[in-house]
């Protein structure tokens, strides 16, 4: 199965097939020196699959977790594709899950001021949401995100057996970006959710969720409109996220928390049985304020205002402009 991201200078094609893993050299030149950034969290055996398919292939572990996307490991890297003298003909893949998409991909925007860039995403969260759209970047202060580019890859391979090893946990958190996509753009998808088993129908899920985002990033590649609803949930969640030093709930479990507070009751009323199906929180202990001044360092506030996205009906998104203080009185609640 392929889809093409048409964004006319920067456009790629997306695969999706099990087994493509072995597979790469059919579809992208692999003839050159390749960097694998991975983490600890991914099969050893996948990085050398890939490395076997490289005429000159290097591959870089980092520590799995939010952790690594720092200034820290980004100095690492680029020092790593200095000193084995790669070029602008060279391109670096990343094989991991989001936190390695986002900083190899930063890397490689950076470096010589871009080199070709490979996702092979391997959870549920990179094979439906942050391996496509060219969103790349670190963290810096516990602030999510906040030092990045908009830089697309030349390619993304989705190999849905390698999400086989994925515990439970990261298999639902992943999966929030996909009911993200169901809620903001596609009933039919949300549907899916609400009615199926979802793991029998997991690919259908992955391929609908690419889709909205496709549609969406080829109408708005830099996020300055409709692109924009796909921060649904981000807002909040981001800053959940913050609070609890990127590291006691994943990426997933904040956006759906963050999700619920731009909801109408009816369409909440929906979504919780399904938080329950996919055993996601509705809520954890914070301190309001503290959340509050960690949302105002989001780079989706201007000044004190911030667009906030909102699902009244399932299928539909609403932007809103909001005070920030509107947003310090739904934290208080």
């Amino acid at each position: 199965m392929k889809l093409h991201v048409d964004l006319k200078e920067n456009g790629y094609d997306i695969y999706m097939e099990k087994g493509i893993l072995y597979r790469l050299n059919d579809h992208i030149q692999l003839n050159r020196k390749v960097m694998i950034i991975t983490d600890t969290g991914v099969p050893n055996s996948y990085a050398q699959t890939v490395k076997e398919q490289c005429k000159e292939g290097y591959v870089h572990v980092v520590e799995a977790g939010e952790s690594s996307k720092s200034m820290e490991v980004f100095q690492q890297l680029c020092e790593d594709l200095l000193e084995h003298n790669f070029s602008r003909k060279d391109c670096v893949i990343a094989l991991g899950g989001g936190v390695v998409g986002d900083l190899s991909g930063f890397v490689a925007a950076s470096y010589m001021r871009g080199i070709d860039f490979i996702q092979i995403p391997t959870t549920t969260l990179s094979q439906i949401d942050s391996s496509i759209g060219g969103k790349v970047a670190i963290n810096l202060d516990d602030v999510k995100n906040i030092v990045g580019a908009f830089y697309q890859p030349k390619a993304v391979f989705i190999d849905t057996d390698t999400l086989l090893t994925l515990p439970k946990r990261h298999f639902y958190n992943g999966l929030v970006e996909a009911l993200k996509a169901g809620l903001i753009y596609d009933e039919k998808l949300f549907a899916l959710f609400e009615e199926e088993d979802i793991p029998a129908h997991l690919e259908e899920i992955i391929y609908r969720a690419l889709c909205v985002k496709k549609a969406v990033v080829e109408t708005d590649e830099k996020e300055l409109g409709l692109r924009k609803i796909l921060n649904f949930g981000h807002t909040i969640g981001h800053a959940i996220e913050s609070y609890y030093h990127l590291s006691q709930y994943l990426h997933g479990e904040c956006v759906a928390m963050g999700m619920l507070y731009f909801m109408s009751e009816d369409v909440q009323k929906r979504v919780l049985p399904i938080y329950k199906r996919m055993h996601l929180q509705s809520d954890v202990p914070y301190d309001s304020d503290e959340v509050f001044e960690i949302l105002c360092k989001d780079k989706k506030a201007s000044g004190d205002h911030v667009t906030v996205v909102k699902v009244n009906t399932i299928g539909k998104a609403e932007l809103e402009e909001w005070k920030l203080s509107d947003v310090r009185h739904i934290l208080k609640g």
